[in-house]
C-alpha cells in the first residue's frame, strides 16, 4: 500500500514537473514571437548572406568538384542548412546567456536560486523554447529562398526528416551545455563575455559553421570532428544531406547525446561548485 502511494506520489510529482517545464518553453516561445521586426530582419540577413555564401561555394566547387565529398548541389544545401540553423543552436551565442549575465550585474541571479525549480532544468526549457520559434521563424525562410534559387539536396524520405529534427534538438541540447557552463563563469567572474567572446570564434571556427569540418586539412581535420561543436552544425546538416545513413547516423545521433549528457553533468557539477557561496554583485 504504501509503496503504491509513492508511486502515485512520485508519479504526480514527476507530471507536474514535466507541466512546469513546458510551461517554461511555451513563454520562452511566446516571448520571442513578439520580437517581429527583429526576427524578420534577422530571417532577411540570414538569407542574404545564404546568397553571397552560396555563389562563394558553387565557384569553390566549380573549380573542385566533388571536395570534402560534396556534389554541387549538397555544398549548396550545405550553406542554406547551416544558415537556418544559426540561430536555432546559438552558434554566437545569445538566449538564456544574456538573462543571465544580466541577472548577474543586478544580483537577481540569488532569486532564482531559490526557486523551487532546478536551476539548470528552468534554462534548458527557456532555451528549447527559444530554439523552437527560431526554428520556424529564422530557419524555414532562408532555407526556402534557397531552395527557389538554387539545385538544392532534399531528402524525400519522412525518416530522414525526423532524423534530422531529431538531430538537431540533440545540437541545441549540446550547444546549451556549452553555453550554461560559459554563464556559470559568471558566479567567479560577475561578467562573462571576455569567455563568451573567445566561445564565440571557437564556436563558429569548429561547428561548421564557415567551412564543413571534412574540409579541415590534417591534425585539424582529425580533431574537429570529436569536439563537441560538430554536434552544432556539421551533424545535423550531414543527417539532411544523408551523408549519415544506418550506423553512420547512429553514430552521429550517438555523439551528440553523449556530449550532451557530458555537457548537462559537467554544468550540473559546476553549478552545485558555484553555488556553494554565493556573492551578490553589490553586496
Amino acid at each position: 500500500m504504501a509503496t503504491t502511494l509513492q508511486l502515485r506520489t512520485g508519479s504526480r510529482a514527476l507530471q507536474d514537473s514535466a507541466r512546469l517545464y513546458l510551461a517554461v518553453a511555451a513563454g520562452a516561445f511566446r516571448r520571442y514571437s513578439t520580437y517581429r521586426a527583429a526576427t524578420f530582419a534577422g530571417a532577411f540577413t540570414n538569407t542574404v548572406f545564404g546568397f553571397i555564401l552560396a555563389y562563394t561555394f558553387l565557384a569553390l566547387w566549380q573549380a573542385r568538384p566533388g571536395l570534402g565529398g560534396y556534389d554541387t548541389s549538397q555544398a549548396v544545401t550545405y550553406i542554406w542548412i547551416s544558415q537556418s540553423l544559426l540561430v536555432t543552436v546559438a552558434v554566437w551565442g545569445g538566449g538564456f546567456q544574456d538573462d543571465l549575465q544580466e541577472r548577474f550585474r543586478t544580483g537577481d541571479i540569488a532569486v532564482d536560486l531559490y526557486r523551487p525549480v532546478d536551476f539548470q532544468g528552468w534554462w534548458l526549457a527557456s532555451d528549447l523554447g527559444r530554439a523552437g520559434f527560431h526554428l520556424l521563424a529564422r530557419g524555414v525562410v532562408p532555407t526556402l529562398a534557397g531552395v527557389l534559387a538554387f539545385h538544392t539536396h532534399l531528402p524525400r524520405s519522412p525518416y530522414v526528416w525526423a532524423a534530422f529534427l531529431l538531430s538537431v534538438l540533440l545540437a541545441v541540447v549540446v550547444s546549451f551545455g556549452l553555453r550554461f557552463l560559459v554563464s556559470l563563469t559568471g558566479f567567479w567572474l560577475h561578467d562573462s563575455e571576455g569567455i563568451r567572446a573567445v566561445m564565440l570564434v571557437v564556436a563558429m571556427f569548429f561547428s561548421g559553421m564557415l567551412l564543413p569540418i571534412s574540409l579541415f586539412p590534417g591534425l585539424l581535420g582529425e580533431i574537429a570532428p570529436v569536439l563537441p561543436w560538430a554536434a552544432l552544425i556539421q551533424i545535423p546538416t550531414d543527417v539532411f544531406l544523408e551523408r549519415r545513413t544506418g550506423a553512420g547516423l547512429l553514430a552521429g545521433l550517438g555523439f551528440q547525446i553523449v556530449w550532451a549528457v557530458v555537457l548537462l553533468a559537467a554544468g550540473r557539477a559546476a553549478q552545485a561548485l558555484a553555488t556553494r557561496k554565493v556573492v551578490v554583485q553589490g553586496g
